[in-house]
């Protein structure tokens, strides 16, 4: 596997991984969350580069299956998130504009998708846009 695949299937776990955080911060991942996450994944993740996975699926999936690992193993929400965030630290040129702009998208009609942003959301979004400045 090249090393920029390699890479690029690493970005959408940490994905997954914050996307998890993002559905269970509040201590309760709606069915609604995880709808507009694979919406999201659908309509725009699949188009950002043409990477696959060793099984030939776009590499983009990996967030969804990120996010279900967590979910199934029920991680900590704030383990995931420091998970996520050592690795942009590690890898801030991968994040660009664009993915970053989708990522802070992503979140937040995550966040929008069961009667509104909660405290805790609100307060992981601001998280994100900090860490991404």
């Amino acid at each position: 596997m090249l090393n920029s695949q390699k890479f690029g299937i690493e970005l959408y776990e940490n994905l997954g991984k914050l996307f998890y955080t993002m559905a269970s911060i509040d201590g309760t991942v709606h069915i609604k969350e995880v709808d507009h996450l694979r919406s999201y994944i659908r309509s725009y993740w699949l188009d950002i580069d043409a990477i696959e996975d060793e099984y030939g699926s776009d590499a983009a999936f990996r967030i969804e299956t990120t996010f279900d690992w967590c979910l199934e193993y029920e991680k900590e929400a704030d383990d995931c998130f420091d998970q996520f965030k050592e690795f942009y630290k590690e890898h801030v040129k991968m994040f660009t504009p664009d993915i970053k702009r989708l990522t802070l998208d992503t979140a937040t009609a995550m966040a929008n998708a069961f009667a509104g942003k909660n405290k805790a959301e609100l307060i992981l979004l601001s998280k994100i846009e900090i860490l991404f400045r």
